[in-house]
């Protein structure tokens, strides 16, 4: 058996709603000229997009409305469209619409105008939430060291380069070299149990260079090679 989707969900809910307020069922279709005089149809209009929202943990259930048409089907049906109007404003959550005489609309069906409802109902699509990873091994907690790089930057024959540009890759720490070449850059973390390299990255005189340097290393000499004519 095939699970009901929202919309169909939101059309029995608001069918079985209708029937115990009319006091008679309330079949789903469009109205048209053989529809029961003395009974009520209800019919799917139109889907209304609704503003999204972004929880904390991303984007939440997709929202929308669904705007339904309830029409008599003709004058002896007007007690039980009445009895639908009295139990929708004693704030049982449908919110209903009186624009439901529109000359176009009821062309469209191929019968005359008849009294009738909108009616709007909120739906949601629930995302499928991505299951966590298994937890493989207890959870244990420890503090990063916080590394300060030294270092120099230097061209041929151990020029010193100034104003040079140095960041760490991936990381918001950034510093420029002083006049004799060298630079520092404090707070980079560091995991003594799992070391890695840390990619460098300058940026100046017309060059833009990577370099891999030992985190541990008290000087380190990044020597930068001139532009290729």
């Amino acid at each position: 058996m095939t699970a009901r989707g929202p919309i169909e969900d939101a059309t029995a809910d608001l069918a079985a709603w209708l029937a115990g307020a009319a006091g008679a069922a309330v079949p789903v279709g469009p109205p048209g000229p053989d529809t029961d005089p003395a009974g009520l149809t209800l019919w799917p209009l139109e889907l209304r997009p609704v503003r999204q929202t972004r929880g904390s943990g991303g984007f939440e259930p997709y929202r929308f409305t669904v705007r339904y048409l309830l029409a008599a089907g003709g004058p002896n049906a007007l007690a039980a469209l009445d009895r639908v109007l009295v139990a929708a404003t004693a704030a049982t959550g449908h919110t209903l619409t009186l624009e439901a005489g529109d000359p176009a609309l009821w062309t469209a069906f191929g019968t005359p105008p008849r009294p009738a409802l909108l009616i709007d109902v909120p739906v949601q699509v629930t995302r499928p939430s991505q299951p966590a990873a298994p937890v493989l091994h207890p959870l244990r907690l420890r503090q990063l060291d916080m590394l300060t790089f030294d270092g120099r930057v230097v061209g041929p024959a151990e020029q010193p380069l100034a104003a040079m540009r140095v960041e760490v890759v991936g990381q918001p720490y950034a510093t420029r070299t002083d006049p004799a070449g060298r630079f520092r850059i404090v707070g980079v973390p560091h995991d003594p149990e799992q070391p890695r390299p840390v990619r460098l990255r300058l940026t100046g005189r017309g060059q833009v260079l990577t370099a891999e340097v030992d985190p541990t290393e008290p000087d380190i000499v990044i020597v930068c090679a001139p532009p290729a004519r």
